[in-house]
């Protein structure tokens, strides 16, 4: 969960129902602990550098449509850098900081409910210690 001004990062990006809307997200690879795998997603998907510092939440929902199962963690962090020459993943159009009002107003074009679950719990002050989150390498 990245906030800069009061605005959310959020991605615009191609997807099969169209073009939506999502925090920068991932899949984890294997043998990435998910602070690095977090890291690594804001950096392919927006062009910001990002440090983790705290979890904001766990969240599990199935896309019953799609017949999928998404478990999402969401930290909140830091941005330490911005390479804004650097070409984005295959599919995201660009990154875009936008405010609460402006999110809810695209929600028929979220790419999940998770989104502004997310950042209501990040407002109502949500946040744990990264030390929940143990990898073994």
């Amino acid at each position: 969960m990245l906030e800069r001004d009061g605005k959310f990062l959020l991605v615009e990006e191609h997807t099969d129902d169209g073009i939506r809307f999502n925090q920068p997200a991932g899949h984890l690879e294997c043998g990435e602990s998910l602070t690095d795998a977090v890291s690594r997603e804001v950096l392919e998907e927006s062009a910001y550098h990002f440090v983790p510092t705290s979890l904001v939440g766990i969240y599990n929902w199935r896309n019953v449509a799609k017949d999928i199962t998404y478990l999402r963690f969401v930290f909140a962090g830091e941005i330490t850098g911005h390479e804004p020459a650097r070409a984005l993943d295959d599919g995201i159009i660009a990154a875009r900081w936008l405010a609460p009002g402006d999110i809810r107003a695209l929600a028929a074009q979220h790419r999940s409910p998770m989104i502004q679950r997310c950042i209501e719990d990040w407002q109502a002050g949500k946040r744990y210690p990264l030390e929940l989150v143990t990898h073994y390498a």
